[in-house]
């Protein structure tokens, strides 16, 4: 096997530079490429090292509409069902509770509306913590059943 110095002290490839050039014409020297200098070996990890931090902050940014839209969903279900539970001579809360995964009972409210529908205020839980980005209020009618 050839060592490190003989590898590097090769001769250039030869090429022809085009099928029109005639054979006892005198070969070119065709440019082999190089390899990278040892500043630049490093550089593809450097970007991505540097692109880790951006691409968490948009998967959390991502996860938290998720969560956000999740609130909407499960908000809109809890209500129906709380809507119904009130249809029905039944207790809303306790509906609404049981249509919510546990994520997002935290501060969970029922109220009653004028017209006999309910509204169910729900809170947007955040990735991280127990704070809150805000809340999500639904509201659901349904006819009385008695």
């Amino acid at each position: 096997m050839p060592s490190v110095l003989e590898r590097r002290s090769r001769p250039a490839r030869v090429a022809r530079v085009s099928r029109r050039t005639p054979p006892d014409a005198p070969a070119r020297v065709a440019r082999v490429p190089r390899r990278a200098s040892s500043r630049e070996e490093g550089q593809a990890t450097v970007e991505l090292v540097a692109l880790l931090p951006v691409v968490g902050v948009l998967a959390a940014v991502a996860w938290q509409v998720l969560l956000a839209g999740g609130a909407v969903w499960f908000g809109g279900t809890a209500a129906r069902a709380a809507a119904r539970a009130e249809a029905v001579g039944g207790d809303p809360l306790r509906a609404a509770r049981g249509a919510l995964p546990s994520r997002y009972e935290r501060g969970l409210q029922v109220r009653r509306e004028r017209d006999g529908g309910v509204a169910v205020v729900v809170v947007v839980p955040t990735l991280f913590g127990d704070r809150s980005i805000g809340s999500v209020t639904t509201r659901a009618h349904f006819e009385a059943q008695r």
